[in-house]
C-alpha cells in the first residue's frame, strides 16, 4: 500500500453540534491538583498584598500564580522545567504589554500588539504540546496588562511581582513529589492500561473499536513518554511500570485473550501508594529520545503558520470591534477570540458555543455574587480563590461549566484596583463575549487551513514507512538487537501521529484530504504490523488470536 501521493476527496459539508458541544464528560482522575494548587498558589500573595493595603498590584501576581494551572500530568522531572519556561513565557508576555503599555495609549496600537502576542503564544503552546489550559491564560494576562496604565520606572517591579508569585507557584506544583515522586508515571500507566481494558472489551471487533484502538495505542505511548521524562527519582518503579507497559501493547495485539478485568486490576493498584504489581517477566529496555527539543518544535510550528494566522486576525478584529462598539476593555473580546481556536474549524465551532453559554451564565453569577464581594477587600480576594477552585474542578467535564466560575473571578480581578459598577461590568462582557465569539469564527472560517490535507498525507506516508520497516525487520531472521522494538515503537507513534493529523484534517471545512476509508486502511495494516512485531519478540504466544487481521477498514 503506498500512501504517498493519497487521492483527494471532496469536501463534504460538517454539522454544526449545539447540545453535543454543551455534554459533560467525567471529570479528570486529578481535577483536585489543579484546583489545590492554583488557591495554594493565589493565596498567599493576595492576602499578603491585602495585609498591605496594596490589592492594585494583584494582578501582577496573579501573572505568577496562574502558572499554577499547567504541567500537572508531567512527571516532576519534567514538570520542573516545563513549569520554569512557562513561567518565563507569562513574564516575557508580561514584559511586552507592560512596555508597550507604558509606552502608548493608543487603543488600535494596544489591541494589534495583543492579538500578535496572542497569535504566538497559542503557536508556541500548540507546538510545545503544553497542555491544558493552553495559551487562553497567557494571553488573559499579556492582555489585561496592555491596558493597564503604566510608566517604564514601574515595569520593573510589577515584573519582580510576577516573578516572586511564580517562583512560589513552581514550589506549590513541585511539592508533591516529595511523598510520591514517581506519582505522574503510576497515573499515565493506569490510563494505558484502563485504555488497553477499554479495546479488549470490544474483541477488535466490536462497536467502536477504531477509536478505542487509537486512544489505547495513543495511551500507551504517552505513558512510554512520561517513563522517559521521569528522571531519577522515579528510575526504580520505572521497569516495573515498563513491563505493565507491554501487558498493555500485548492487549492491543490480541484483544480478544486479554483480560479487561486484570488490566482493570492493575490500573487500580497504581492508584494508591503501595508496590507497583508484577507477575515476574522482564520489560524492554527503555531508548533514549534522540531528537532535539528545538528540531521538535520547528517541526511542529511551521504547519501551525494557519493557526496562529487566524489567531492574528481574529483577535485583532474582535479588538478593534468592541473599540469601535465603545466598550472600556476590548481585550476581553480579544481574548474571546483567542479561546476559540481549536485543531481545526468543527473544533473550534463546539468550543465557540462552549464559550458563549459558559460567559453568560458565568456574568450571571458574578451579579448574585457581586453584592457580597463587594462587602470588602478580603470578601473580594476569598470570592476569586473560591472560583479560582471552582474553575478548575469543573473544567474538565465540559469548558463551558468552567466558564461559569472563569468569568466572574476574571471579573473580580479587575475590581482589585477599585469597586465598579455590577452592572456596567456585565454588560461590556456579555457584548465583548458575543463579540468576540462572532468576529473570531468568521476570521476561522476565512483564513482555510490549507495545509491540513497535505498534513495528513505526509502522515500516511510516514506511517507507511515506518510499517515497512518493521515488515522488513519482521522478515529478517536475525535482525539487529533492539531494532525490532525501535521499530515497533516508531512505527505506534506514526499511528498516533496519524489519527491525530486525520482527526484534525477531517475537521476542516472546504478542505480536500485523504479519504478516510484510506486512513483507516493504514490504521489495520500498521496495527497488523504492530502485533506481529510483539508476536515476534515473544510476548505474546504464537496460538493466540490476533482479531486485527479479521477487521475490515
Amino acid at each position: 500500500m503506498s500512501s504517498a501521493h493519497p487521492s483527494p476527496t471532496t469536501p463534504r459539508p460538517r454539522r454544526l453540534p449545539l447540545t453535543g458541544a454543551l455534554r459533560l464528560g467525567r471529570p479528570s482522575d486529578i481535577w483536585f491538583k489543579p484546583a489545590l494548587s492554583v488557591v495554594a498558589s493565589i493565596a498567599p500573595p493576595n492576602l499578603t498584598l491585602l495585609a498591605l493595603g496594596r490589592l492594585d498590584l494583584a494582578m501582577y501576581t496573579m501573572a505568577g500564580s496562574l502558572c499554577a494551572l499547567y504541567a500537572h500530568n508531567r512527571p516532576y522531572a519534567a514538570r520542573a522545567r516545563v513549569l520554569a519556561w512557562v513561567v518565563l513565557g507569562m513574564l516575557g508576555g508580561l514584559a511586552v504589554a507592560l512596555v508597550t503599555a507604558s509606552l502608548t495609549s493608543h487603543a488600535v496600537v494596544l489591541v494589534t500588539v495583543g492579538a500578535l502576542l496572542a497569535a504566538a503564544q497559542k503557536a508556541l503552546c500548540d507546538a510545545t504540546r503544553l497542555g491544558p489550559p493552553g495559551n487562553v491564560v497567557l494571553t488573559f494576562v499579556s492582555s489585561a496588562a496592555l491596558f493597564a496604565p503604566q510608566s517604564l520606572e514601574q515595569v520593573p517591579g510589577h515584573l519582580a511581582l510576577g516573578l516572586a508569585a511564580g517562583a512560589w507557584a513552581w514550589l506549590v506544583c513541585m511539592a508533591p513529589g516529595l511523598p510520591r515522586p514517581h506519582g505522574p508515571e503510576r497515573r499515565a500507566t493506569a490510563q494505558a492500561l484502563n485504555a488497553a481494558a477499554a479495546y479488549a472489551e470490544t474483541r477488535g471487533t466490536g462497536p467502536g473499536h477504531t477509536r478505542a484502538r487509537a486512544a489505547a495505542t495513543a495511551a500507551v505511548l504517552a505513558a512510554r513518554q512520561a517513563l522517559l521524562a521521569g528522571g531519577a527519582r522515579s528510575a526504580a518503579a520505572r521497569p516495573a511500570l515498563a513491563h505493565l507497559l507491554l501487558r498493555a501493547e500485548v492487549a492491543l495485539a490480541a484483544p480478544a485473550d486479554a483480560d479487561p478485568r486484570r488490566l482493570r486490576g492493575w490500573a487500580r493498584a497504581l492508584r494508591g501508594t503501595g508496590p507497583v504489581p508484577h507477575d515476574g517477566e522482564s520489560a524492554a529496555p527503555e531508548p533514549d529520545a534522540t531528537a532535539t527539543a528545538v528540531e521538535r518544535l520547528w517541526h511542529r510550528l511551521v504547519p501551525l503558520a494557519p493557526i496562529a494566522a487566524r489567531t492574528a486576525l481574529g483577535c485583532a478584529l474582535a479588538g478593534y470591534a468592541s473599540l469601535a462598539l465603545g466598550i472600556g476593555r476590548p481585550y476581553w473580546a480579544l481574548v474571546t477570540a483567542a479561546a476559540l481556536y481549536q485543531a481545526n474549524l468543527a473544533l473550534t465551532w463546539s468550543r465557540s458555543v462552549q464559550r458563549v453559554v459558559g460567559n453568560l451564565a458565568g456574568v450571571l453569577v458574578f451579579a448574585a455574587v457581586a453584592p457580597l464581594a463587594h462587602l470588602g477587600q478580603a470578601a473580594l480576594v476569598l470570592c476569586c480563590l473560591a472560583f479560582s477552585f471552582g474553575a478548575e474542578a469543573l473544567i474538565s467535564r465540559n469548558y463551558w461549566l468552567g466558564s461559569v466560575c472563569v468569568t466572574p473571578m476574571a471579573l473580580l480581578i479587575t475590581e482589585f484596583t477599585g469597586y465598579q459598577n455590577p452592572g456596567d461590568l456585565v454588560t461590556e462582557r456579555i457584548v465583548d463575549t458575543v463579540v468576540g465569539a462572532l468576529v473570531g469564527l468568521v476570521a476561522a472560517v476565512a483564513v482555510t487551513n490549507r495545509r491540513a490535507g497535505t498534513r495528513l498525507g505526509h502522515a500516511l506516508a510516514a506511517a507507511e514507512r515506518a510499517r515497512e520497516r518493521a515488515a522488513r525487520l519482521l522478515a529478517d531472521p536475525h535482525p539487529a538487537p533492539g531494532a525490532l522494538e525501535a521499530a515497533r515503537r516508531s512505527l505506534a507513534a506514526a499511528l498516533v501521529e496519524l489519527r491525530t493529523t486525520a482527526d484534525a484534517a477531517f475537521g476542516e471545512w472546504w478542505q480536500r484530504t485523504p479519504s478516510e476509508d484510506l486512513v483507516e486502511g493504514a490504521e489495520q495494516a500498521g496495527h497488523r504490523t504492530l502485533a506481529e512485531t510483539v508476536r515476534r519478540q515473544g510476548l505474546l504466544p504464537d496460538g493466540t488470536h490476533d482479531t486485527t487481521e479479521d477487521v475490515r477498514p
